[in-house]
């Protein structure tokens, strides 16, 4: 007891120091009398010191901060993609007419019979095909307006004098047209003597 008070006295271990071993330090010098009762319950009910606040945010705070600001970065357009979409443009324009000429040449081919959708099937297909691939290889839509424009331009030249095929009517030959018109005008007599003969026979029986 005389030690322990001694080491004390003369700045020796100090058990409330650390934070994990002080309560358990201090219920030791409780049980062997060096400090007394009153004066360690509040060490003891003491809650931890605590670490001083960071002035930085956390992570994650961060992280969610720059999160907007980089999705609004890659939502905006920049120079370099307008500039990007304009060639994209541009060499689907160049081989867009490449299309429309080769398709002129077959047309100009044909004889000017361009009505007849098994003579122009061909060619006006392959315009379309031709478009269509050149639209998915440089990433765009289809149908597109310059694609659309195209094939509006060869409506206007080759299919303008184009319209529906319909069947004429004509009436039938004479001889056909007289026996349908005898056939019923021969067939009223003979019905309204049946009819009369009927009514008599009729009459006779009763």
């Amino acid at each position: 007891m005389a030690s322990l008070r001694a080491e004390r006295a003369a700045g020796g271990p100090r058990f409330s120091t650390t934070l994990a071993g002080r309560p358990a330090a201090l219920r030791l010098l409780l049980l062997l009398g060096a400090l007394p009762s009153k004066g360690l319950r509040p060490l003891l009910q003491a809650p931890p010191p605590r670490s001083p606040p960071s002035s930085f945010p956390p992570p994650f705070l961060l992280t969610a901060v720059l999160k907007p600001q980089e999705s609004l970065a890659q939502l905006l357009p920049t120079e370099g993609s307008l500039k990007s979409e304009e060639n994209k443009m541009e060499d689907y324009k160049a081989n867009a007419q490449f299309c429309w000429q080769s398709y002129k040449e077959q047309m100009d081919s044909i004889p000017k019979d361009w009505c007849d959708w098994t003579m122009i099937s061909r060619p006006y297909s392959d315009l379309q095909y031709c478009l269509e691939h050149f639209a998915e290889a440089f990433g765009l839509g289809f149908p597109n307006p310059l694609a659309e424009e195209i094939i509006f331009e060869t409506h206007q030249i080759h299919f303008a004098n184009c319209s529906l095929m319909q069947p004429t009517l004509s009436d039938p030959p004479e001889d056909v047209l007289l026996a349908m018109i005898i056939a019923p005008i021969c067939l009223i007599p003979f019905l309204v003597t049946l009819v009369v003969w009927r009514s008599k026979d009729s009459e006779a029986q009763a």
